[in-house]
């Protein structure tokens, strides 16, 4: 096919020159940058493990030290990975349950699983001494930094990041009122049992040592009542602990009149 001759073009206008143009827009201030929810990037690191401390029969606190130090707001975690020498690897979220005071260091409390694979290891096969690869702090919802009145509610490990921020509160000797209700089955099964103070009330739901004040059974509106009306309207509620006792003390803190709006809650369970 034989080339076809172009079509004559219009004329068009000329270009503005850039004095016609509008000046760019100014800003009063330097630009805002807000980090993430979860806190700005957080790379992988290898914390040395200071000290191992035997919690319950199926409980296990591990104080690792950390080459870089990034302040943890009470409430939020670190992720462990474990990489097997063939490479594969594991991932678990751990709650911190030290206070951000305790600088240069952070503390997880990790409970035995059935069948849990870096649980397991954590408890057989970490030693003072080893090395544990981490990254973190992350969370921006289920946080307490001491401002505002707070009731906590845990089960089971579901006090670990509680415990954080009771003892933050303790470290800076805030007087902002909070109260925590910690759930287990028995004193033996109770994280932390010596360290609960006249900011914390014990429930047990299986079995009481003798001279106990309350009898066994589960988490009730005559526990949490008192204390509601203890840390006053307007205080934020963080719930803690499995599924079915995250469920649970919702319903209670309902039927004593707290809203939903005021409830954070993190549940856990098997990964």
């Amino acid at each position: 096919m034989a080339d076809r001759p172009l079509p004559d073009l219009p004329d068009l206008p000329p270009l503005p020159s850039l004095g016609d143009l509008p000046p760019l827009p100014t800003l009063d201030g330097p630009p805002l940058r807000r980090p993430p929810a979860g806190g700005a990037r957080r790379e992988w690191q290898r914390a040395r493990v200071v000290q191992v401390r035997v919690e319950t029969s199926h409980a296990r606190t591990f104080r690792l030290a950390l080459p870089v130090w990034n302040a943890h707001v009470p409430g939020q975690h670190y992720v462990v990975r474990l990489t097997a020498p063939d490479g594969y690897r594991a991932e678990r979220s751990y709650s911190v349950a030290s206070p951000p005071e305790d600088a240069g260091h952070i503390e997880l409390t990790v409970e035995r699983l059935a069948d849990g694979e870096v649980s397991g290891y954590l408890h057989d096969g970490v030693r003072v001494g080893d090395e544990l690869e981490v990254r973190g702090p992350f969370g921006g919802w289920f946080v307490w930094d001491g401002r505002t009145p707070a009731l906590l509610v845990g089960g089971g490990s579901g006090v670990v990041p509680l415990m954080a921020m009771v003892r933050h509160r303790r470290a800076l000797g805030l007087d902002v009122p909070l109260h925590l209700v910690v759930s287990a089955r028995t004193r033996e099964d109770l994280l932390y049992a010596d360290e609960y103070g006249e900011e914390s009330t014990v429930v047990l739901t299986r079995a009481v040592p003798p001279g106990w004040a309350r009898p066994p059974g589960r988490l009730a509106a005559a526990d949490l009542a008192p204390h509601v009306a203890r840390v006053g309207e307007g205080a934020t509620v963080y719930v803690c602990g499995s599924t079915g006792f995250a469920g649970a003390a919702e319903r209670v803190l309902a039927e004593v009149g707290v809203p939903a709006g005021s409830i954070r809650v993190e549940r856990f369970g098997p990964a």
